[in-house]
């Protein structure tokens, strides 16, 4: 699909999504709200895909929203409270679905960082599986340092990646958290000198996703996720009803038969979905 906001790739069943407005910081428009989930659902729909990598150009990841795109109109109307505020409500609902759905997608998402990443773009790193960072990256929550509550998932996400207080700290303050602080804490899993061998390092990761079963990896990114979310006695009870319907003995003979003939195992992939609507 065509967008203002970035570009899209697959190459070896491997999807790129890269942010394009180097010039503007990368910040997120109201239009990307709509193009980018939307996107990330049809390169997930392929069957084809069996990773995305998300990255970016220029000097910084993100900075963030662009609030002036959004106008003062569409976060602080007049009018009756009642509707304005539930219009509002809406508003940031369909932005939390926009990244949510980078969890809700079947194939693993990478996040590969340089620069800055600001506001927005730590509520969409913390929705991806894994995340990369240059050696000049910083994350920050700048949110508070304009007077608002980060809303579009950063609050609920952050403190299930990193500890609890080191969170808290991050949002309340405000501060900038360096690359290598973020690798120590876990928010990132490895940092690179530069953007060039980052994205090449993971690329390779995402390579090595992609030549596992997509079957294999889609169910455990739904049992993590799931696990995330829920007690252990729950996870292990849905991931019993998981593998009833999806342990099959394609995937795995065809490992065992690569094993035996030294080769690389060549899995099907994944039926495609229907494109959304």
């Amino acid at each position: 699909m065509g967008s203002r906001n970035f570009e899209t790739d697959v190459v070896d069943k491997v999807a790129w999504l890269v942010l394009s407005r180097p010039d503007e910081l990368n910040t997120l428009r109201q239009d990307f709200w709509q193009e980018f989930p939307r996107a990330v659902t049809e390169l997930a729909a392929d069957g084809g895909v069996r990773a995305l990598v998300i990255s970016s150009t220029g000097r910084h990841f993100t900075a963030g929203l662009d609030l002036a795109a959004f106008g003062s109109g569409d976060l602080f109307s007049d009018g009756e409270p009642a509707r304005v505020n539930l219009a509002r409500r809406l508003l940031v609902r369909r932005m939390q679905d926009a990244l949510t759905v980078l969890e809700r997608i079947r194939v693993p998402v990478l996040a590969a960082v340089q620069g800055g990443c600001i506001g927005g773009g730590v509520d969409l790193v913390t929705a991806c599986d894994m995340r990369y960072a240059t050696a000049d990256a910083f994350f920050a929550v700048q949110e508070t340092k304009v007077g608002l509550a980060a809303d579009l998932g950063t609050l609920q996400r952050l403190p299930k990646i990193i500890p609890d207080g080191v969170a808290r700290e991050l949002v309340y303050t405000g501060r900038r958290m360096p690359a290598q602080r973020a690798l120590s804490v876990g928010l990132v899993n490895e940092v690179f000198p530069d953007q060039e061998a980052m994205l090449r390092g993971v690329g390779e990761i995402a390579a090595e996703i992609a030549a596992n079963s997509p079957l294999a990896v889609w169910g455990s990114k739904e049992m993590l996720l799931y696990a995330r979310d829920h007690s252990v006695s729950d996870g292990l009870n849905y991931l019993a009803t998981w593998q009833a319907g999806a342990l099959q003995a394609g995937d795995v003979m065809e490992s065992i038969q690569a094993r035996v003939e030294r080769r690389t195992p060549e899995y099907p992939d994944l039926p495609p979905l229907s494109p959304p609507q």
